[in-house]
């Protein structure tokens, strides 16, 4: 009887140990976000700073969050001239520019897409300037269920130009995320299709939610719940076209958020839900 109950007990313990193994993830928590980023939707480490700047999405005030390496808030910065209508993530350019994504568009119905160029961060002298687009492939605002893949929620900014992946929301969900590029020219243009890529077929682990790319320009991030996807070895505008890294995070959340520290280090943070806090994590690539 007891080598039976002895049996049963490692039986557990060695069920218990392998269910530990198989949800093991190695993202690092680093700690919980404040309250006052319970729907944060992007980050970005700016070149020659040594903090993160954070945003909330839609219905939330035009403010940019600065904050240190622990993820808590150091400053509140107003953005004049903008207006928070879907920000859904952040870039950067080497010369000390923010760029903030108000492309968010759940509904594929959006007319008014922007991008804010915001200089000045460094100095707390702030400066607004405003590029408005469409994308050159949208005829009808919405277009049919079945041909949702029009919303943004994440880009990055790469030799003068910004790239942009879409958050497919088809009814027949096939993975695919289209690839955008506009200029970085203030005033009006058309964002052209350049590119198509299906990076897996899970609806509920496929939806690009952001985006990053590092200092050297020579690898990108994209983020969905539980992947990270890294590019690499690709040449000019074919972003797909070289080496291509899936991540299996085992840890399911609502990542909205990821940007690089260097070459190895990523910054990811995820939205409050129910009762739990949003948190900032690091993952360090292998």
């Amino acid at each position: 009887m007891l080598k039976t109950k002895i049996s049963f007990l490692l039986i557990g313990i060695t069920l218990s140990v392998s269910c530990q193994k198989k949800n093991d993830t190695d993202l690092i928590v680093i700690d919980h976000l404040s309250s006052s980023l319970h729907e944060i939707s992007g980050i970005t480490y700016l070149h020659g700073n040594s903090g993160l700047y954070a945003i909330n999405d839609s219905g939330n005030d035009n403010v940019v969050f600065s904050l240190n390496k622990k993820g808590k808030i150091q400053n509140e910065l107003k953005i004049p001239d903008s207006k928070n209508v879907d920000w859904e993530d952040l870039a950067y350019d080497l010369k000390g520019n923010l760029y903030i994504g108000d492309f968010g568009n759940n509904n594929n119905d959006r007319k008014d897409l922007a991008i804010y160029k915001v200089s000045g961060i460094h100095t707390n002298t702030l400066h607004t300037s405003t590029l408005k687009f469409s994308l050159e492939d949208q005829k009808k605002f919405p277009p049919s269920k079945k041909k949702r893949n029009f919303d943004i929620e994440a880009f990055i900014y790469k030799n003068g130009s910004f790239y942009l992946f879409t958050k497919n929301r088809s009814s027949k969900f096939n993975g695919e995320t289209k690839l955008y590029k506009l200029k970085d020219k203030i005033g009006e243009q058309k964002a052209k299709l350049i590119g198509k890529y299906t990076l897996c077929e899970d609806a509920n682990d496929c939806f690009i939610s952001a985006a990053a790319i590092n200092f050297k320009g020579d690898k990108i991030a994209l983020l969905t719940y539980n992947k990270i996807f890294i590019l690499s070895d690709f040449s000019e505008d074919d972003l797909f076209g070289g080496k291509i890294k899936k991540i299996k995070l085992n840890h399911y959340s609502q990542k909205e958020g990821i940007c690089f520290e260097n070459d190895s280090t990523l910054f990811i943070v995820d939205e409050k839900r129910k009762k739990t806090k949003g948190a900032l994590y690091k993952y360090h690539l292998k």
